[in-house]
């Protein structure tokens, strides 16, 4: 796991739910001052990761952020996946398996 700027631990495979969780603590402030583009950043992720409600939240913190900031969290994101290590599939593991 890796610590980020939230100060919360984010795994490689870690749920949409997780990191809808993440934007939530970024966007509300609630342990730390409120940081929207570290918020879209996790709402952002969580959307890539099929969660509706971030896809929602990311789009209505947007409206509150300059071209510029939404530019550095989609750059945060990318970074994030970036530095991730490459999940294995179901069915790439079955292959390693079965040879």
């Amino acid at each position: 796991m890796i610590r980020y700027e939230s100060g919360a631990l984010a795994p490689a495979d870690a749920s949409a739910d997780a990191l809808y969780e993440l934007g939530i603590e970024c966007a509300s402030g609630r342990s730390a001052p409120a940081d929207l583009v570290s918020a879209h950043k996790w709402f952002n992720l969580a959307a890539v990761k099929g969660h509706a409600e971030a896809t929602r939240m990311r789009r209505e913190i947007a409206s509150e952020m300059t071209d510029g900031e939404i530019g550095q969290a989609q750059r945060a994101a990318r970074d994030w996946l970036k530095s991730q290590p490459p999940q294995e599939t179901p069915a790439a593991a079955q292959l390693r398996v079965a040879a």
